[in-house]
């Protein structure tokens, strides 16, 4: 049988470091793409618009709860409420929601790309903010992932969703 309590233990920081390196880079893209929209009023539609507005809430949202799982990880990983299975698993469906309309959003605003060989404003900043959303996405659906495998395990343990991560 393996022990699956060492993956979770090293893991656990590693995804959450991962999460909350890529949502701080998506943060700084969105909030300098949203203040020059807000000043200079250039953006290529108002979907454009919208959709960096929505990844700047999504990325601060995100890096706040992250960085708070992220420490109560390492403060009790079996012992809290807060670092339970079901607690994880609510932060990462909502955090995967967002991500998910968001990262949506943007790539259908931008029609899956800009081709910055033809001149748009801030055509490079448009597709990192488009590719860095779907890297978080990603980020944020392994960890979900995870989380319900736990889930189920713990569940057929015995011990229900509100478990730790770490049996």
């Amino acid at each position: 049988m393996v022990d699956y309590n060492k993956h979770i233990t090293r893991g656990h920081p590693v995804i959450f470091g991962f999460i909350i390196l890529f949502s701080i880079i998506e943060l700084a893209i969105a909030a300098w793409l949203v203040s020059r929209f807000n000043l200079r009023h250039d953006f290529l539609s108002l979907a454009v618009r919208n959709g960096a507005r929505f990844l700047l809430f999504t990325s601060s949202w995100t890096v706040f709860f992250s960085l708070f799982y992220f420490a109560l990880f390492f403060h009790s990983p079996t012992g809290s409420a807060l670092t339970s299975v079901l607690s994880h698993a609510v932060f990462l469906t909502f955090a995967w929601i967002f991500w998910t309309a968001g990262a949506a959003s943007i790539t259908a605003a931008l029609g899956g790309g800009l081709n910055c060989s033809v001149h748009f404003v801030y055509c490079g900043q448009l597709n990192a903010l488009e590719g860095f959303a779907w890297v978080v996405w990603i980020f944020i659906t392994l960890a979900l992932f995870v989380t319900l495998l736990r889930g189920i395990s713990a569940s057929r343990r015995g011990d229900g969703f509100s478990g730790g991560l770490v049996a």
